[in-house]
C-alpha cells in the first residue's frame, strides 16, 4: 500500500494556506489560495475543496491517497464538533467548518484554532523541537496563543484556552482591543500595537528619533538596532509587557519551551533578549530555570504542518 497524505491547511483573513504533507511531518507540496470574505465567508469552503481536486489532479492522485484534512481557523473552535463560535476575520458566527467541510470534499476533516495549529507544528517539526509542554505565541497583526500540556492542546470549556493575547496588560486606561476589552496583550505587543505606540511617542514634541509617521513595526526594531533611544525605550515597554505576560502564562503551565513566532519575530535576539530578561524577573524561579525561549523555525508552513499532525491523530489508524 502505498502512502497516504494529510492536508493541512490554515485559513487566514487574506489568505488560505494549504499542503499536503506525508505521515512524517514533510511537506509533499503547499499552495495558497485568496480568502473569499464576501457574502460572510459562505464560499471559503466550496474554495477550499475545489483547490485541493485541482491540486490532486496536478500530482495525477485521486482522494483515496489521503487519510484527512487537518484545518485551522481564526477564533475560538469546538475541537469535537469542528463548530468555529467566531471568526470575526471571515464573517463566522457558530459555523459547522468541520460537517461543511467533510460534505464538499468527501474526507474526513478536524478542526482546531490557528493558533493551537502553529503550536501543535513547531512542536512537531520546529522550534518546539519535541516538547510535551509547550507555549506558543504569534505575534502578527494581533497576538495568538497556542498551550500543549503533556503533549495535548489545551482547548478549555468552550475553546477558547492559550488566549494569551487577551490577557490584561495595562488594567485601567489601556487601548481598546478588537475583542471588546481595553489593555490586553495584543494591544501592545502585536505589530498593531507597536505601530500605535510608535504613532503616540512621536506626537511628542521631544520625541528624537530616525522614526517617522509612516512607521511600521520592523522600522521600530530596526532603529533600536541602531541605537535610536525612542525605539528603544517602545521595544523595551512592548517585551516588558510580553515578558509579564509569559511569565505569568508559564507559571501555570510550567512549560520546558515557550516560542516566539508572528512577523514580529523577525526581530530576532533583539526580541528574545529583552523578553527573557523581563520573563527571568516575574516567573516563578523554578518555571524560569525550566523554561527556554525560542524564535518559532516553521514560518508561514507552522499552521499547515500542526494540521497534518491533527489529522494523522485523528485517523491514522
Amino acid at each position: 500500500m502505498s502512502e497516504k497524505w494529510l492536508i493541512g491547511v490554515d485559513l487566514g483573513g487574506t489568505t488560505i494556506k494549504m499542503a499536503f504533507v506525508s505521515i512524517y511531518g514533510e511537506i509533499i507540496d503547499k499552495w495558497e489560495i485568496d480568502t473569499n470574505r464576501t457574502e460572510q465567508g459562505k464560499h471559503i469552503v466550496t474554495d477550499i475543496a475545489k483547490a485541493i481536486d485541482r491540486k490532486l489532479e496536478e500530482h495525477g492522485q485521486t482522494k483515496d491517497k489521503v487519510l484527512g484534512i487537518g484545518m485551522g481557523a481564526p477564533g475560538p473552535v469546538n475541537g469535537e464538533t469542528g463548530l468555529v463560535y467566531e471568526a470575526v476575520n471571515v464573517g463566522w458566527k457558530n459555523y459547522p467548518l468541520k460537517n461543511l467541510l467533510e460534505i464538499e470534499t468527501s474526507l474526513p476533516v478536524v478542526v482546531d484554532n490557528d493558533a493551537n495549529m502553529a503550536a501543535i507544528g513547531e512542536m512537531w517539526k520546529g522550534a518546539g523541537d519535541g516538547a510535551k509542554n509547550l507555549i506558543c505565541v504569534t505575534l502578527g497583526t494581533g497576538v495568538g496563543g497556542g498551550i500543549i500540556a503533556n503533549g495535548q492542546i489545551v482547548h478549555g470549556t468552550n475553546g477558547a484556552g492559550g488566549e494569551i493575547g487577551h490577557m490584561t496588560s495595562i488594567p485601567e486606561g489601556g487601548a481598546p482591543c478588537n475583542c471588546g476589552k481595553t489593555g490586553c496583550l495584543e494591544t501592545i505587543a502585536s505589530a498593531t500595537g507597536i505601530v500605535r505606540i510608535a504613532k503616540e511617542r512621536l506626537r511628542d514634541k521631544d520625541a528624537k528619533s530616525m522614526l517617522s509617521g509612516s512607521v511600521t513595526a520592523k522600522d521600530v526594531f530596526d532603529a533600536a538596532k541602531a541605537n535610536d533611544p525612542l525605539a528603544l525605550e517602545i521595544v523595551d515597554f512592548v517585551t516588558f509587557h510580553l515578558g509579564v505576560a509569559l511569565a505569568n502564562a508559564a507559571n501555570v503551565v510550567n512549560p520546558e519551551k515557550i516560542v516566539i513566532g508572528g512577523g514580529v519575530s523577525k526581530a530576532g535576539s533583539l526580541l528574545t533578549d529583552h523578553v527573557k530578561k523581563y520573563f527571568q524577573r516575574f516567573a516563578f524561579p523554578r518555571v524560569a530555570e525550566g523554561a527556554s525561549i525560542v524564535i518559532a523555525t516553521l514560518g508561514n508552513d507552522a499552521g499547515v504542518i500542526g494540521g497534518a499532525w491533527l489529522a494523522k491523530q485523528a485517523f491514522l489508524q
